[in-house]
């Protein structure tokens, strides 16, 4: 399992439409329901702050996230906007869960 947290703040303008963006690609993870891919996004109270969470069960799992359009044009709208505090990512060790999160 890979876990992987990006942590960044857009700039204000684009806060909404990034949101917009999110979504579509949660939306398109739900209606794949790919089973080794459990992925968030959490809005900081200053409301430009995104937390990403995503886990990985395996690496061609965090690919097939990777190559999943709504996530690329998710990312470029990002990149072309640019950051009011650039992103910082950190790959995290479970320590425990309250919920099994991969059944295999």
């Amino acid at each position: 399992m890979k876990i992987v947290t990006v942590t960044y703040t857009t700039t204000p303008g684009f806060a909404a439409q990034n949101q917009a963006n999110i979504r579509a690609v949660m939306h398109n993870l739900q209606a794949l329901q790919y089973a080794g891919i459990h992925y968030h996004c959490c809005l900081c109270a200053n409301g430009q702050t995104f937390i990403h969470t995503a886990f990985f069960n395996t690496a061609e799992d965090h690919q097939l996230l990777n190559e999943l359009p709504s996530f690329m044009h998710f990312q470029t709208a990002l990149k072309a906007e640019g950051f009011e505090k650039p992103p910082n990512q950190e790959v995290l060790s479970l320590v425990g869960c309250s919920k099994k999160i991969f059944t295999t």
